[in-house]
């Protein structure tokens, strides 16, 4: 014998899946853009060394991504880490010339010293910081 399920119980499954994923997508990424023009122009006149991360709130390699960097700015004291989110900074990846969510670059004065791309590996990602040191 066959049971049907009665489509307000599957509808309501359905919402609640879909609520569950919004909310971990939406918690992916700390949602913070502290990229600040003046004091990028600034520190690369003045030598420094600056790691830029470009994410999305949604991308889960993001996410990896901004944990490693999360780690490596309280290891990194004096370097300077700058992110946005590229979707709604847009002049900013079109200024540094980044296509991608996932873009970490690292300069080193007003030299771009590396540019990785969809790198989850800390071991990789700390290499890339140390080279601009």
């Amino acid at each position: 014998m066959e049971t049907k399920i009665p489509k307000e119980i599957i509808m309501k499954k359905i919402l609640i899946l879909l609520f569950a994923i919004y909310c971990f997508s939406a918690s992916a990424v700390e949602k913070k853009t502290n990229f600040s023009l003046e004091i990028f122009e600034n520190a690369k006149a003045n030598g420094k060394t600056i790691v830029v991360n470009s994410y999305n709130i949604s991308c889960t390699t993001c996410a990896k991504q901004t944990k490693i960097l999360d780690q490596a700015q309280k290891e990194f004291k004096e370097i300077i880490f700058f992110s946005y989110d590229q979707n709604k900074n847009k002049d900013i990846a079109k200024k540094l010339g980044i296509d991608f969510w996932t873009t970490i670059v690292v300069y080193k004065g007003n030299n771009e010293v590396i540019r990785i791309i969809g790198q989850t590996d800390e071991k990789i990602i700390y290499s890339a910081i140390k080279k601009g040191i």
